[in-house]
């Protein structure tokens, strides 16, 4: 089994740097953002089964020649108290950083996904009791600021799209439709799973310099996503406008304190500062916690428009995607 772990550590490697490095720094990922948000989700997968697989399988060498019989071989040594001949310090540690990387991944995703459904019940609280619906728009929230806003609420029946006085004041009538369909698409395609999924490894692997451009490229590429639905809705220009709009007003704009968190305090909360808190959130300008830049790029691909991959090299994209995510699963099943 040294062999198949030699391989899935380096599959693991290449997936680590080079290949994650070469794909964020492509042109084509803004041509065709669906396909390269795939691929990112195939390295991110494949990439952490190839460092648990290569780890794992490096540590059960003194257990045997095949996984299966390694890991009945584990169990019935770790029952007995006993290592088998030949077992290293280096064996040991394999292991038992496969195991710990299993768990602190899973329970960082759990805790991460936990805390932000907290967050979500109690920011859709606050837009309940502090904003208005906007009129002929079911599931539209007006909050009342002067910062333009837009941003999307998700939630298991009651998903909300917020806006700001702010917004509606800067956009005309078909920018702001616009914005509404950006958001909306963000809610339909559940954009706020897959962000969820790459913070949760960035939070996990702070050290681990591909999680932030990882995070970073994926925002950007959801957000390039919500842009194409809108685009059947309204013209690009007006839609860049609209993109350009708020999203460089927002960075002049001095949000006033956040939102307290206790109910004494949440009803004496204005509407000022719910729109303060609601400025950081998903917003038509910038994805939360990312850098605002990302509005140029997707300014320029509205104003300079390029065609969408060819078939043949969408059909080759996701076939590599498949074969990441196939690859290290057929090593450690033949291991």
């Amino acid at each position: 089994m040294t062999t198949t772990a030699l391989l899935l550590g380096t599959i693991a490697v290449l997936l680590a740097w080079p290949v994650p490095v070469f794909l964020a720094r492509s042109r084509w990922p803004a041509r065709s953002p669906g396909v390269a948000l795939v691929l990112w989700q195939a390295i991110a997968l494949s990439g952490g089964m190839s460092m648990i697989g290569s780890l794992l399988l490096y540590g059960l060498i003194p257990f045997g020649n095949a996984l299966p019989q390694s890991l009945v071989a584990l169990s019935v040594d770790l029952r007995a108290g006993t290592l088998p001949a030949g077992t290293s310090f280096t064996h040991v540690l394999a292991l038992g950083a496969a195991i710990l990387l299993v768990g602190h991944l899973m329970l960082n995703l759990l805790s991460t996904f936990v805390r932000a459904e907290r967050q979500r019940r109690h920011h859709h609280t606050l837009i309940a009791l502090l904003s208005d619906p906007l009129h002929g728009q079911p599931g539209m929230r007006v909050i009342d600021h002067p910062a333009p806003v837009a941003y999307c609420l998700p939630g298991a029946g009651n998903s909300a799209t917020v806006l700001s006085n702010g917004l509606l004041r800067l956009l005309n009538a078909d920018q702001v439709r616009a914005v509404i369909a950006h958001e909306q698409a963000h809610l339909t395609q559940q954009h706020h799973l897959v962000l969820l999924a790459f913070k949760s490894w960035h939070s996990a692997l702070p050290w681990f310099p591909i999680a932030n451009r990882a995070e970073n490229a994926v925002a950007l590429l959801v957000e390039m996503l919500a842009d194409d639905r809108a685009r059947r809705v309204v013209e690009d220009y007006t839609l860049a406008r609209a993109i350009a709009l708020v999203g460089f007003a927002q960075f002049g704009f001095s949000a006033p304190g956040g939102i307290t968190t206790s109910s004494a305090a949440a009803e004496s909360t204005t509407k000022a500062d719910a729109a303060a808190h609601a400025a950081a959130s998903a917003s038509v300008g910038a994805t939360p916690g990312h850098p605002a830049d990302q509005v140029s790029p997707r300014v320029e691909r509205l104003v300079n428009p390029t065609a969408p991959l060819p078939w043949t090299a969408t059909a080759g994209a996701l076939t590599v995607a498949v074969a990441l995510l196939a690859g290290p699963a057929y090593i450690l099943l033949g291991a």
